[in-house]
């Protein structure tokens, strides 16, 4: 199974539901900070770094909408979901205006635990399609300003070789396919299009090449692979 390293804040009062939630989440090999008052959890999702939150909406101090609106306010970048046992309408509509996602008490942990892997792979998501610098190997790539560097030396690009230069970086070490590239740079998939990418993909190998560990593969029929050896 694959490790992960994502870090989740627990605010959950139910002493019995919280310890169960945070044993089972560790052992999916999440680090998991439990704070069972809102002003407690507020604390640590300010002073801490977090992937995500779990909120309870019955929270002593401080409600979980209350400490969603303060964790909103002080640190937009961190999504949260709530647990709760009410059902009301308007109460699910205000938990996913404030957060992405609402599960009602009670519920099976394995809902639990595949709703925070989809808000977490569409975090992932979303922060690589704003990358705009990227590290490849001894190379140090500006998708913004065009150019790649190494060694103090800065190689520019222009606007296509380093659209298709960062469509590889976010796929590195995945296979890039090669008609959806086509279409995103280029506009079509035809055969035209398709034999500049390929003299494209050419000069990006000779830009790369003081790098023996970091190749651009070809994958017969699918598209093309950056591939770091690193």
């Amino acid at each position: 199974m694959q490790r992960s390293k994502h870090k989740l804040l627990l605010v959950e009062d139910d002493l019995n539901l919280g310890f169960v939630i945070k044993d089972q989440l560790e052992s999916n090999e999440f680090k998991v900070d439990w704070a069972t008052k809102g002003r407690d959890g507020l604390k640590k999702a300010l002073s801490e770094d977090y992937d995500l939150a779990i909120l309870d909406v019955m929270l002593p101090e401080l409600g979980g909408f209350e400490l969603a609106e303060e964790i909103v306010q002080a640190k937009p970048e961190l999504s949260f979901m709530f647990l709760t046992a009410k059902s009301m309408l308007e109460d699910k509509v205000k938990g996913l205006r404030l957060g992405k996602d609402y599960l009602t008490k009670p519920f099976e942990f394995e809902e639990l635990l595949q709703r925070l892997r989809n808000m977490l792979k569409e975090e992932t998501v979303q922060t690589s399609e704003k990358q705009d610098r990227f590290e490849l190997g001894l190379y140090q790539f500006d998708y913004v300003n065009q150019y790649l560097e190494k060694d103090g030396k800065k190689q520019k690009l222009t606007k296509k070789e380093a659209d298709l230069l960062r469509m590889l970086a976010l796929n590195k070490n995945e296979v890039m396919n090669r008609e959806q590239a086509l279409k995103a740079i280029w506009g079509s998939d035809d055969y035209f299009n398709g034999r500049s990418m390929d003299v494209f993909i050419s000069k990006l190998r000779k830009y790369l090449k003081e790098d023996e560990h970091l190749q651009i593969l070809n994958v017969h029929g699918v598209g093309f692979k950056l591939v770091t050896s690193y």
